[in-house]
């Protein structure tokens, strides 16, 4: 049997319903000071787009909610929804599940993709002037 999710003691079910000040208080202090100081416009214009979007799927609609948001925290009435977070080149989607709440957006979304070298051809390099060809 899979172990059930908790953050700080809470089930999912408690934080849902916890009202956003004791949310905070449970946050650690980057995110618990990002949040007191308020959200900025962008961050307020996507928690209401969140929130329709949670509303239409409880009717049966599908949403698609695509953001640049990066810095915004992952709270307990996101779970369950994906959002395409933008990386600086495209959306990529992100399914938030339980355990990221608290972290930022833009955490899952990788800016800089992993560099991986292939095989030299010809004309990539003066030095690949003298690898055999195959």
């Amino acid at each position: 049997m899979p172990k059930e999710f908790r953050y700080r003691g809470y089930t999912l079910e408690e934080l849902q319903k916890m009202p956003m000040d004791e949310f905070i208080k449970l946050l650690p202090a980057r995110q618990r000071r990002s949040l007191l100081r308020g959200l900025t416009e962008a961050q307020r214009i996507l928690l209401e787009k969140i929130r329709k979007a949670k509303r239409a799927m409880k009717e049966g609609k599908k949403v698609v909610i695509r953001t640049q948001v990066r810095d915004m925290i992952i709270l307990p009435e996101m779970v369950g929804l994906t959002i395409y977070v933008h990386n600086g080149r495209e959306f990529v989607p992100v399914e938030i599940r339980p355990e990221m709440i608290g972290h930022y957006l833009g955490e899952f979304a990788i800016t800089c993709k992993p560099v991986k070298h292939g095989a030299p051809g010809i004309g990539a390099s003066r030095s690949s002037m003298y690898v055999p060809l195959k």
